[in-house]
């Protein structure tokens, strides 16, 4: 349940199912390989640049300080993930 005037849901309410967390395990480790997938497309773009790399390249910087914005926001700050994404952002930035 979501609270008038707040972004993240924080109510806790029932105690989730097991259905609930093999979707939860799963999107956590989906993420995980898509992050690595990125870094190997940011990997070969740096060791050979071609046609297009510059909105790919563009894509991934804005998606990644999407993701510190939403780490950020949703964990106020107290986890550190947000700093490890928008360093990845403004290195690919200036890349």
């Amino acid at each position: 349940m979501r609270r008038p005037g707040r972004l993240v849901p924080t109510d806790g309410g029932r105690v989730i199912g097991e259905g609930h967390v093999r979707i939860l395990w799963a999107s956590w480790h989906v993420l995980t390989v898509l992050g690595w997938g990125m870094a190997a497309v940011l990997l070969q773009l740096a060791r050979v640049p071609g046609e297009g790399s510059v909105l790919l390249v563009s894509t991934i910087a804005v998606a990644m300080l999407a993701g510190a914005a939403l780490v950020l926001v949703g964990t106020r700050g107290r986890h550190p993930g947000w700093i490890g994404l928008l360093g990845v952002a403004v290195l690919t930035w200036l890349a």
